[in-house]
This record gives structure tokens, C-alpha cells and sequence, in this order.
């Protein structure tokens, strides 16, 4: 009797239940944790706290249901599920972007509805209904064993509470003593997850762009002054035999989609080279080929470098500037060269809105919008993300030959995205053989891109575009994520992927080709950043009146370092990854780590000043000299059915 009355006093305990809840989304998260999320751990301590943060999250948020007498196991069943859907939203953005879901992301997603749909779906497997398990249980107990309990008493929820707080003080604690200022100070979501948990991290992103929300209504005219001394301090002059060289030609960017260097050169088995055409820009003397070159991309990718390229800032550490800072004040490069006379225009095989364009464009100071709705959008024409690039740069031209020179434009490339699947007829380039789907295909989309950049210029050299242009190429972003390294490994010829290989596969092309100027292989380090004020001194116009973090590549000033969104960085002598510093050409760790501080220094300081800029909308205090502010509403992007924008008919006489 004793014993069926202790049964039955079991089955209707509420907190029965609940702990029952809190172990099962423990279990769940910690294996999360070990499978999915590669989060650097390196002893016994983070080992220990990496399985106890998810607890204080379970009991608090689990916790809540226990306030209602009523429906607690309905309440307990919904938040365990919303959890368990926030858990598995990092687990599918991880497994491609290396990286955690943040509050702009999120916002992100609703921005780009419907062009996310393929890359998300690629990124899913059945088993992945072992994330809902623990949720599936619970409704299965609460239909059964469960089917009856009694009322919580209020208290209840009180000490529950009360040891969430104590065991995340507690984690918290350890946490600041193994990283001092890991709150203040990090840039890189891993360590946040690594020491406080995925969920907890959610709330520090909640609280971090209300912040940040906060930070531009604070601001004021003094605050620049800070940012313009630092500048001021690590200015790069131009160097002499270039600057101006390219004074008034035209400017066309290229955007090469998910592309790295390593695939510059590269043979596959058979002997093929997978981008021929790209190959030779390297090698024929007459083109700038930088091959120490690093993206420095956080989660707004393709829009975080226009941003880096154009503004010569940092984008932000959460979220994307076109985003999240879409009316902020900007002296980006298409605004400073429309008041030096040029025409301003963007090519995309994407609709206006993706991204947010139609908006950041009147921001930096675009005349045209050439999106999707000038293509012929038909269903042969579009892959991934929109336009595949052969018939994008074939529509492209008449376009780009009726501007008015001189012109400044971008052309954003879309076909080498993951996964990196092509359609029959394509290609007749060959997949790769190392074991992993994506990075085999990631070598026959490459090679149809490379074709199609050999097209475009042999379009441009055929109208006489080619000798009057500087022509830029870049790889936007990395295409293939630490997720891949096992079979990157492999194509590289390596036994493993370390950490300074892995950094050094951060690497994109850059390509300048500057008509009658001798170019050649570059090794000078240098990242995304660097480029407008490379490209505005070729122009011969001196970049030092603007608030810009990047240093000019063919200075002799130029810094022998590039930094990553997370923080860490390489240079010549050592590279700094996940805090810990290497020597940069063995690869080995080095005996003194104190070796890294001194860059790491500059590091931090450089993206609280860039950061400082562009959280605070600083810019709209600061006008540099001979720049006129530029008025968004001037800019109109109505369609090719629509009239174009007031300032593009005064230039062009339309």
C-alpha cells in the first residue's frame, strides 16, 4: 500500500514531471554539444562547464511553466519545444556558416524569406528528429503516467529559481576565471556558447541589441573625435608609383560568390585546371594578384563584404549592416566618386529587396539598381540564389554600355553557392572525389563561374570597356566551412586541417587588373577592408580626410596583419586562432604565448573603434573634406518599367 501510494503521489507531482524535463533537454543539449557544435574544448574545466550550462537555462526557462496551476505541462511541453526549435535552428545554421544564430540573423531570415529554402533543406537529415525526442517523451508522459497532477504550490517555482540563478552564477564564475572579461571583451560567439551555453547566449544577444539599440540615441558629436585619432595614427600613405595611375577610368567590381584561394592553380587528378581563365590573370604580369588575402566576413557574408569593400569598416560582430544599420550615414565609395563625376550602378541576378539592397544602396550612394526584375528570370536562367552567371554577364553588358563614363559598378556573381550543385548542360567539368558531396561539387560550380568571368571579359575587351577600366575580382566569403575539413584535408594533401591552415583557408582572390600598369603575384597580407583605399589611391584621389580602418595594399606603409570578425587574426610571423597563438609558416604552437599580444592588441582596439562607428552612426558628425553628404531620398529604384532616380536624369539626360 505504502508503495502504490508513493507511486501514485509521484505520477501527480508536477515537479516530478519537471524534473523529468530537465534531464531529458540536458541529455539532448549536451550531445548537441559533443556531435555538432566543434567549440575548441581544451581541459577539464570547460569539459565541466560545458556540461552544466545547459542546466541553469533548463531550470529557468522549464521553470516558468510551474508559475501556472492549471497548465503546466501544456506550458512545459511549449517551451521545451520552442527550445528544442532554437537548438536546432543553431544546429542547421552551424553545420554551414560555423557559427550561432543571433537576434539580427534572425531578422535576417525574415528580410530574405523564400531565397533561404534550398540552402536550409540541403543542411537537414531524418536523424535530426533526435533534437525533438525529449519533447516527444514529454507528451507522451503527460498523456499517461502524467495524466493527472495536482495543483503547484507557488513556492515551488521560488526555489527553482533560486538554483537556476546559484548554478548559473556558479558557471558564470568559473566561466570569467578561465577567460577574464569573456563578457566584455569576446568577440567570438564560440566562447560564448562554449562557457555559458547556447541559451544563455541568446539572452546575452537579446540584452547586446537592446544595447546597441541604445548606443546611437547616446552618442554624440565628441565621440568621433576618439575614432578620428586613431585613424589619423595609422594612415597609410600612398605609394607614389601608383597613386593616380588610374585617375579617371572606370571601376567594375566583381563579386565571386563563395570562392577561395586555395582553388586558384589547383588541378584535379586527371590534370585539369579547375579555373583556367582565373589562372592566367594570376600569371600575366599585367594584373595585381594578392594571394595573402583573407575575407572578413561575419554572418552578413556576400553584404558584409560590399560593406567592407565600399565603407572600408568592419561589419558588425552580430547580424549585417545592411540589416540591421540601414539608416545609418555612410561615405562609402560609389557616393565619393558620383561627386567626382562618375555614374554609380550595381548589377544582381537577385530581386532588390534580398538583403535588404534597395534600401543600404540610397545609403552608399547608388544611381541604379540593375536587380533581377531587368533579367530575363526564367526557370533555365535561375540557380540557388538567382541568375547563373553565363547568362547574367551575357544580359549584363548592354546595360553596362549604355552607362555614362567614367562609371563605377558591381557585378555580384550567384551560381558558385552552396551547395554547389549545377544543372545537366551547364558544365561538362568533372565533380570531385573526396568524400563529401558539397566539396565535390564546390569544383565544377567554380569552373562554371570561371568560365563565365572569362566571357564578361572577353565582352569588355570586344566594346573597348577592358582598357579603360580598373577591373576587380574577389571572393566575397568562404564556400566551404570547417564542417568540410575532413575532405578538405584531402584535397589539399594534408593529414589534418590545423588551426593555422584552417585560418590560411580563409584566403579569397583579389584580382586588379589596371590597364598599362605592370601588376604581378602580391604576397603582402592583406583582407577585404584594405581595398577601398588601395582603389581610391589608384584613382588619385588620397583617402586621408575619411574614417577608414583598412590600409592601402600597395602602401609602403601597409601593416603586415589581417584581422577576422571574431578576433583573432594573421601576420607574418604569428596567427592567433580561437586565442591561441601560433607561429604562421610551421603552423606549430608557439612556447610564448605572449607572442600574440601585442597585434591582438591592435586587434581589439581596431574593431571597438570600427564597431564604436557604426553602432553609434558616428559618421553623421564627421564630414571629410570636399564630401557632400548624400540624401538616400535622391536615390529611386523603380524597375525598368519605372522612371529612373531624379539624380541619374540630371547626369544622364534621360
Amino acid at each position: 500500500m505504502q508503495k502504490n501510494g508513493l507511486l501514485k503521489k509521484i505520477k501527480s507531482s508536477h515537479i516530478v514531471f519537471f524534473a523529468i524535463a530537465v534531464v531529458l533537454f540536458w541529455i539532448k543539449t549536451y550531445v548537441a554539444y559533443q556531435m555538432v557544435f566543434k567549440l575548441g574544448i581544451d581541459d577539464n574545466l570547460q569539459k565541466f562547464l560545458l556540461a552544466i550550462n545547459p542546466i541553469s537555462s533548463a531550470l529557468l526557462f522549464l521553470g516558468l511553466a510551474l508559475l501556472s496551476k492549471k497548465h503546466t505541462k501544456k506550458i512545459m511541453i511549449m517551451i521545451n519545444f520552442l527550445l528544442s526549435f532554437l537548438l536546432y535552428a543553431n544546429i542547421v545554421y552551424y553545420r554551414f556558416f560555423n557559427d550561432f544564430i543571433t537576434v539580427p540573423v534572425m531578422l535576417q531570415a525574415k528580410a530574405n524569406a523564400g531565397d533561404l529554402g534550398s540552402s536550409a533543406a540541403n543542411l537537414m537529415s531524418v536523424t535530426d528528429i533526435f533534437y525533438f525526442t525529449d519533447t516527444i517523451i514529454l507528451i507522451v508522459l503527460a498523456l499517461t503516467v502524467f495524466k493527472k497532477t495536482v495543483s503547484n504550490k507557488r513556492k515551488t517555482y521560488q526555489i527553482v529559481l533560486l538554483l537556476a540563478l546559484t548554478v548559473f552564477l556558479f558557471n558564470l564564475g568559473l566561466a570569467e576565471k578561465d577567460r577574464p572579461q569573456l563578457l566584455s571583451r569576446s568577440f567570438d560567439r564560440n566562447y560564448l556558447v562554449k562557457y555559458l551555453g547556447a541559451y544563455n547566449f541568446t539572452i546575452f544577444d537579446i540584452i547586446q541589441n537592446i544595447e546597441a539599440t541604445s548606443q546611437r540615441a547616446m552618442a554624440g558629436s565628441s565621440d568621433i573625435t576618439t575614432v578620428e585619432n586613431y585613424r589619423n595614427a595609422n594612415y597609410a600613405a600612398p605609394n607614389s608609383a601608383y597613386f593616380g595611375k588610374a585617375k579617371g577610368m572606370n571601376v567594375i567590381y566583381v563579386s565571386m560568390e563563395s570562392f577561395q584561394n586555395f582553388m586558384i592553380d589547383y588541378k584535379m587528378p586527371d590534370g585539369q585546371e579547375v579555373t583556367p581563365f582565373l589562372n592566367s590573370l594570376a600569371h600575366d604580369g599585367s594584373t595585381f594578384y594578392f594571394d595573402n588575402f583573407y575575407h572578413q566576413t561575419g554572418q552578413g557574408k556576400t553584404s558584409d563584404a560590399e560593406f567592407l569593400m565600399e565603407n572600408s569598416l568592419y561589419p558588425l560582430s552580430s547580424g549585417a549592416v545592411f540589416i540591421n544599420k540601414d539608416q545609418n550615414t555612410y561615405q562609402a565609395a560609389p557616393a565619393i566618386l558620383d561627386q567626382q563625376g562618375y555614374t554609380t550602378a550595381v548589377f544582381h541576378g537577385n530581386y532588390k529587396t534580398f538583403w535588404n539592397r534597395n534600401v543600404m544602396y540610397k545609403q552608399l550612394g547608388y544611381d541604379q539598381f540593375f536587380d533581377a526584375s531587368y533579367y530575363d528570370m526564367s526557370k533555365g536562367n535561375i540557380k540557388n540564389y538567382g541568375m547563373k552567371d553565363k547568362p547574367y554577364f551575357q544580359e549584363s553588358m548592354p546595360m553596362l554600355e549604355g552607362l555614362k563614363q567614367p562609371f563605377y559598378t558591381k557585378f555580384i556573381t550567384l551560381s558558385n553557392h552552396f551547395p554547389f550543385e549545377m544543372d545537366p548542360g551547364d558544365t561538362n567539368f568533372p565533380t570531385g572525389n573526396y568524400g563529401d558531396s558539397i566539396v565535390n561539387n564546390y569544383f565544377q560550380s567554380a569552373h562554371y563561374m570561371d568560365e563565365a568571368l572569362k566571357q564578361f571579359f572577353d565582352a569588355l575587351k570586344a566594346d573597348g570597356l577592358y582598357d579603360k577600366s580598373i577591373i576587380i575580382l574577389y571572393g566575397d566569403h568562404y564556400g566551404l566551412s570547417e564542417n568540410h575539413n575532413a575532405a578538405m584535408a584531402k584535397v589539399l594533401g594534408v593529414p589534418t586541417i590545423t588551426p593555422v591552415i584552417n585560418a590560411k583557408l580563409q584566403q579569397v582572390p583579389l584580382f586588379i587588373h589596371v590597364p598599362g600598369v605592370s601588376g604581378g603575384v602580391q604576397h603582402q597580407i592583406g583582407g577585404e577592408v584594405d581595398v577601398r583605399p588601395t582603389l581610391l589611391h589608384l584613382l588619385g584621389i588620397d583617402t586621408k580626410n575619411y574614417l577608414e580602418f583598412g590600409s592601402d595594399l600597395l602602401s609602403p606603409q601597409h601593416r603586415n596583419w589581417a584581422l577576422f570578425r571574431n578576433g583573432d587574426y594573421v601576420s607574418s610571423q604569428v596567427t592567433q586562432v580561437n586565442g591561441k597563438c601560433y607561429e604562421t609558416n610551421t603552423g606549430n604552437l608557439m612556447t610564448n604565448q605572449s607572442a600574440c599580444k601585442p597585434i591582438n592588441n591592435q586587434v581589439v582596439n581596431e574593431l571597438d573603434m570600427s564597431d564604436k562607428t557604426v553602432n553609434e552612426d558616428l559618421l553623421r558628425f564627421y564630414t571629410p573634406e570636399g564630401f557632400k553628404p548624400i540624401n538616400p531620398n535622391d536615390y529611386q529604384y523603380l524597375g525598368p518599367k519605372g522612371k529612373t532616380n531624379l539624380k541619374q536624369v540630371q547626369t544622364t539626360g534621360e
